[in-house]
């Protein structure tokens, strides 16, 4: 099992990433003990600083957590010609598991990374690697970087530590500082195809193959929420009720009645987080701080800051998720209305929500394209506003109410 084993469909970008994995090898077996000088590393296939791109579940962490580990391979088959990124050896095991003392994975359930968390990214990665390879930083949501955040690690790539290597990860280019994204080079994957990802359900996951090729299809090769519909009966019941939305915005009561519904489901994902999250970290905390757990007891003094950090922390991580969720309705939405386009111009492209056929084709048949497509840019209209900051009922009954006037 090599480490690019679960990056789907993108065998052009591993193979890019196997080259360089291959050149940093090399320097770091041609430098022994010191650090590679800056003209090698600038004539090879390696750099410093990299930026994966590409839509939602084409699978850019995973790419980049792949190249990371290629980097700290140490198999003995590499002396041998073999290329770094076996998957068995110890540097490649810890950082896929996330233990290697020299990878960094940052990934953030907020809506923004701040400046002081990127401060003390910026500060680790100025290091020596304590395994004499590389020190990786693989940031998942550079994406969510605030602009200050930004400019702190914009003076990171600008001035690398030369054993550092910075793995950004955005939806697209426009996603990142225009100096920064300057300083980078580009990765751009594409949305793998629905078959691939329904075997990797079934070979990673242990997924009944007709279960995988669902939601494979369901979610048009987005990865993580094929996995996600394929395991979670829940995910599924919620995406069951939000394709009946179509069907029950005849009349102003029952648009208002379903952008609350989808208010309301929204809002009890992000209860249902808390509930599994919030409590265990209170009480480590609490812990921590040296109040014993359970019992409520007072905090000792001085620590009161610590405990509302935690509790704002939730706050935003609970506002992050409720977004999220109704971020996940409006794109099953989408997609629900392109097979309804789909039908309506006779298009032969396969249909990704087959299991609601009977529903497609009522749509399809009561309306015309032209109004199909309006309905698809209310949508993306509601979209673009909750990014906005819009109130997210507000945002949703307008949209809701542009579905039935069309």
């Amino acid at each position: 099992m090599a480490v690019w084993d679960d990056l789907v469909g993108q065998d052009r970008v591993a193979a890019q990433l196997t080259a360089a994995a291959r050149d940093a090898d090399a320097l770091v077996t041609a430098a022994g003990e010191a650090a590679p000088a800056a003209e090698p590393m600038a004539s090879s296939k390696m750099t410093h600083a990299w930026l994966f791109t590409g839509p939602p579940g084409s699978g850019r962490a995973t790419a980049a957590r792949a190249f990371a580990a290629a980097l700290q391979c140490v198999s003995p088959d590499r002396a041998l010609g073999g290329a770094p990124g076996c998957g068995f050896c110890d540097g490649c095991h810890t950082a896929l598991v996330g233990t290697h003392a020299d990878v960094e994975v940052v990934r953030t359930d907020m809506l923004t990374i701040g400046v002081k968390e990127t401060r003390e990214l910026v500060r680790r990665a100025q290091l020596s690697p304590a395994g004499g390879r590389w020190q990786v930083i693989v940031m998942e949501d550079a994406d969510r970087l605030t602009e200050g955040a930004g400019n702190v690690l914009l003076k990171a790539v600008e001035e690398p530590a030369p054993r550092t290597v910075w793995l950004l990860c955005t939806p697209s280019l426009e996603d990142v500082l225009p100096t920064i994204r300057s300083r980078c080079r580009l990765l751009t994957l594409r949305t793998p195809p629905v078959d691939a990802v329904a075997d990797l359900l079934v070979r990673r996951d242990g997924i009944a193959p007709e279960l995988a090729a669902s939601a494979a299809r369901a979610t048009q090769g987005h990865i993580d929420r094929a996995r996600r519909l394929a395991t979670d009966e829940r995910a599924r019941a919620r995406r069951a009720a939000v394709l009946k939305l179509p069907l029950r915005v005849d009349d102003v009561g029952g648009c208002l009645k379903a952008a609350q519904e989808l208010i309301d489901a929204a809002a009890e994902d992000a209860k249902q987080v808390a509930e599994e999250v919030d409590v265990k970290e209170t009480e480590e905390l609490r812990a921590a701080l040296g109040a014993a757990a359970g019992t409520g007891g007072r905090l000792p003094r001085g620590t009161a800051g610590a405990m509302k950090d935690l509790q704002d922390r939730q706050k935003r991580r609970a506002t992050r998720t409720q977004r999220d969720t109704l971020d996940l309705a409006l794109t099953d939405l989408i997609a629900f209305y392109r097979d309804v386009l789909a039908l309506q111009l006779g298009s032969q492209v396969a249909l990704a929500n087959t299991d609601v056929r009977d529903a497609l084709e009522r749509i399809a048949s009561g309306s015309k394209p032209e109004r199909t497509l309006r309905r698809i840019e209310a949508i993306t209209a509601c979209r673009q506003a909750l990014d906005s900051n819009v109130a997210p009922l507000l945002a949703v009954e307008a949209m809701t109410m542009a579905l039935r006037a069309g």
